[in-house]
């Protein structure tokens, strides 16, 4: 196992970590961000605690299962019906983490998205009309009520976002095979990458779309605590990847050796490195959409 040193003398210790047989769907990767519980408002703050305490904090396994299961619901339903009160928790130094998993909020964001990437013939198949519609009636009444609401899960599906490497480094990764692959920094650490990564992106020609993907990136870790964690999970991708490809995968090695290129104004050996990783990941996205 590698282990994660980001903070001298600290050491990342998840509550969420017994091995347990994983499903092997859906394959997609989650980017997560973990609050202190000084973060959060009461009475809010409390039931975390409380939560915490009791030590019956679910793992990223339990969590699938739990959306499968509601995939299977008769009649479909677009996204649950109440806010999950369950997160993944995690220590820091002897300080308390939390990811709330708001899994209402993210299957109404995740419904606008299919709606945005999907024909209507697909969707009407997948999910009727008539529950799109009241779904997203629900949201945008809901978001009235809540303007600033946000996910402290993002997903990605079949891939792990490019732009998300630039937020880690490559010896905060830890791989166990059959049971994780993952980053995680300091906020910190995150906020700092990006800006050292988006300001020599933005000054070399050609790499448009990965700055405007850090952008908005930023933007979100932004509203969250400065004291919080960041987590890069490739979660089921780990089920759908050959172990040999991801015991070699680098990519935010590769990724910071590219934008290091960049800033070493050696352009061709970026290109280089960033093709690869492209194709690499291109490979991986394509499978969504095999029979």
């Amino acid at each position: 196992m590698e282990v994660n040193r980001a903070r001298k003398g600290g050491r990342y210790e998840s509550v969420n970590d017994s091995p347990r047989s994983s499903p092997v769907v859906p394959y997609a990767s989650y980017l997560r961000v973990y609050e202190p519980l000084a973060a959060f408002p009461e009475p809010e703050r409390t039931h975390w605690a409380d939560y915490a305490r009791r030590g019956t904090a679910p793992t990223a396994q339990d969590e699938l299962r739990r959306s499968l299961s509601d995939l299977v619901r008769v009649p479909v339903v677009g996204v649950p019906a109440h806010e999950s009160a369950d997160a993944f928790t995690a220590e820091l130094d002897g300080v308390l983490l939390v990811c709330p998993w708001r899994t209402r909020l993210r299957g109404w964001l995740a419904l606008r998205e299919l709606v945005e990437s999907f024909p209507a013939p697909v969707l009407d198949a997948a999910l009727p009309a008539a529950a799109r519609r009241r779904a997203a009636e629900e949201y945008e009444a809901w978001r009235g009520r809540n303007p600033d609401a946000r996910p402290w899960i993002r997903t990605g599906v079949w891939q792990v976002p490019l732009r998300w490497f630039v937020l880690v480094a490559d010896e905060e990764r830890e791989y166990l095979p059959g049971e994780r692959l993952r980053y995680r920094t300091p906020m910190v650490q995150a906020r700092r990458r990006l800006a050292r990564g988006l300001r020599i992106l933005r000054e070399a020609e050609g790499y448009g779309p990965l700055a405007d993907g850090l952008v908005e990136v930023g933007s979100w870790l932004e509203e969250f605590h400065p004291r919080s964690m960041v987590e890069l999970d490739y979660g089921g991708l780990l089920h759908a990847l050959p172990a040999d490809s991801l015991a070699g995968d680098r990519s935010a090695r590769d990724l910071a050796a590219g934008i290091a290129a960049l800033r070493d104004g050696k352009p061709e050996a970026a290109s280089e490195v960033y093709g690869e990783l492209a194709i690499r990941w291109r490979a991986v996205r394509e499978r969504l959409f095999a029979n």
